[in-house]
């Protein structure tokens, strides 16, 4: 099979190749569960997904906007460190690997992987066997070698996780499963074993609690936050006024709208999501790192709302790197910020790279 880039498209193929079949009816009893699961606030400490029935559910139901979510994320952490290329990648919690497909897809070919394949190492740890099952032959339908050569293993997500030593590690989607001293003991146990770890949760006020709580524990074992806050300082946001929260574009195949009960060809997942480094960061003006190591700029600010297009203005919702939230009017006498704040979107770094005034 030829090497193929893992996209979203080709992840709505391989779905749509495994699930052809699925009876519509099964598909729709094990979303629903799930749904009530996914906006529910109880946690588990036993796997959400049971058999192949709900692990075939949840793969049409949630992965493409978790691919989305995830590849937001990365390219919010590329940018922010545009040279660091990840050799190993460890997917907690990755299920069926939505993940994973994202972390392939950000550094396709930037790395060598097993056997001289393009693409960090992955590993895939879940405690449900039939998620890791579908996974693999998920990737295995992808064609992308990075993701033909990912390792499925099963583990317990929980204090007792221990993890090899690894440059990246994803944590998406996962931690409302968790007790909160289980979350705690796995949030701290990336924190160990990584250079870089990235958290994404639900949108929601309860999933940005989880975000923060995590993002707490990341710099208080040494990391500094890339993305999206242009800072390490607590967060600006008075708890229970507002959430932090950030929109990805999802198209959505016949096969998803038939399990959603929707007749949309797109949606938006809402997410939220922290992204932070061990390797050095600097300040948004680029300066020369005192060790031969890729340093990390972050964002001078953050558009943290939709901007509001008015005649003449545009007003943008900023989370800036002084560690407050302001509001930035910009008119057209700022010429060529003018143009960038009408096409600039709700999660883009301000001002855009290469318009600083």
């Amino acid at each position: 099979m030829s090497s193929t880039l893992p996209s979203a498209e080709a992840l709505r193929d391989a779905l749509g190749g495994l699930l052809d079949g699925l009876p519509p009816t099964q598909a729709a009893q094990a979303v629903e569960r799930l749904i009530a699961n996914y906006r529910g606030t109880t946690p588990t400490d036993a796997p959400v997904l049971r058999d192949r029935s709900d692990v075939a559910a949840y793969a049409a139901y949630r992965m493409p906007a978790t691919f989305e979510a995830v590849r937001s994320a990365l390219a919010a952490l590329r940018d922010a460190a545009p040279d660091w290329v990840p050799a190993a990648h460890t997917d907690i919690g990755g299920g069926t690997g939505a993940a994973s497909w994202a972390v392939a897809e950000a550094w396709q070919g930037e790395t060598p992987g097993p056997d001289g394949d393009p693409g960090p190492r992955t590993t895939v740890l879940d405690w449900a066997e039939p998620a890791l099952a579908l996974g693999r032959e998920l990737a295995a339908a992808s064609g992308a070698p990075a993701l033909r050569a990912a390792r499925w293993q099963r583990a317990r997500i929980s204090a007792s996780l221990r993890i090899e030593s690894t440059d990246l590690v994803t944590i998406s989607y996962v931690l409302k499963e968790l007790t909160e001293s289980d979350r705690t003991a796995v949030i701290d146990e990336a924190a160990r074993a990584a250079s870089a770890v990235v958290v994404v949760e639900p949108g929601t006020p309860d999933g940005y609690a989880r975000v923060i709580a995590a993002r707490d524990r990341l710099i208080a074992a040494g990391l500094t936050v890339a993305a999206p806050c242009p800072h390490s300082a607590a967060c600006p946001i008075v708890p229970g006024s507002d959430w932090c929260h950030f929109a990805a574009r999802v198209s959505r195949s016949s096969l998803h709208r038939q399990v959603k009960g929707g007749s949309l060809p797109y949606e938006d997942e809402k997410f939220s999501y922290v992204a932070a480094t061990r390797f050095p960061v600097t300040s948004a003006t680029p300066v020369t790192p005192v060790t031969p190591v890729t340093p990390v700029t972050p964002a001078t600010a953050r558009i943290v709302r939709r901007p509001q297009i008015r005649k003449g203005l545009v007003l943008l919702d900023l989370c800036a790197a002084d560690g407050t939230l302001t509001r930035e009017t910009v008119t057209k006498r700022r010429g060529a910020l003018y143009k960038a704040s009408r096409d600039a979107e709700w999660g883009d770094p301000w001002p855009p790279p290469g318009e600083q005034e």
